[in-house]
């Protein structure tokens, strides 16, 4: 199993993740956003590039049940019945609907690895559970770090160090990418702090400048959830597992 480690997903085109299995990593905030709107029962969510694109196709859809949600630059686009606060995100909200998503980075980073052949959507939320997934697999791994604004970004070249952490210790016959390696040696530096390293990151830092500390905090939370964001078609799902003693069922 070889793994590498896209940190920027601007370094590669579409047709590069052609058949391959893909994680993407957005920890602040549209990955943990997604994994959470599918753990309170969101139907699917609907990950697109663009904020035309995404009041194009939500138009065409049951209004009652369709939810627009996401940001720019971490503010809620206006018109969007949402912003990219996974506390926002709550059963009541979305329960059974649908939800279309558009992030400055994280969403952008999905589209782009659509022709993969599996593509799973991780934060610290759930890590364990998707390094079990991906042991379970036993493929070559993409991992891309959604950056910010197609930028170098420290949360999400940590979160995938401590995943490759996670799957060493899960699988044999691993070969290690030089950027594989890096995010490791980084994690190993940063991440025994999730909280602080969050913090002090240059979006941590923009985050609190505009009140949201406490998505901060909820970002940093280890392993809080066995929900799997996986996509199928052009929608993410949930991909079926055991979670609080209940199967979620896609």
């Amino acid at each position: 199993m070889k793994v590498n480690v896209l940190l920027s997903p601007l370094s590669v085109d579409e047709l590069y993740f052609s058949g391959k299995t893909t994680v993407v990593i957005d920890v602040l905030r549209a990955s943990t956003t997604i994994v959470n709107m599918l753990r309170n029962g969101a139907k699917e969510v609907i990950p697109v590039a663009t904020v035309e694109f995404a009041v194009k196709i939500s138009g065409g859809m049951f209004g009652g049940l369709t939810l627009l949600g996401g940001e720019r630059n971490t503010k809620k686009v206006e018109g969007f019945a949402l912003g990219n606060s996974p506390l926002e995100y709550t059963a009541e909200v979305v329960a059974g609907k649908t939800i279309v998503f558009y992030t400055t980075n994280g969403s952008r980073a999905i589209v782009k690895a659509k022709f993969s052949e599996n593509l799973f959507v991780c934060s610290y939320n759930n890590i364990s559970a998707v390094a079990s997934k991906l042991a379970e697999l036993n493929k070559d791994i993409e991992i891309i770090c959604a950056g910010r604004n197609n930028a170098f970004s420290l949360e999400d070249s940590c979160c995938a160090g401590k995943l490759i952490s996670e799957i060493l210790v899960l699988a044999e016959n691993i070969e290690l990418t030089d950027s594989a390696l890096a995010v490791q040696a980084l994690n190993k530096s940063f991440g025994k702090s999730i909280f602080k390293m969050l913090k002090e990151s240059e979006h941590g830092k923009l985050l609190k400048e505009n009140g949201f500390e406490a998505d901060i905090k909820f970002c940093s939370k280890l392993n809080t959830t066995e929900a799997i964001p996986y996509l199928t078609g052009n929608t993410l799902k949930l991909l079926p597992v055991k979670q609080d003693q209940t199967i979620i069922e896609s």
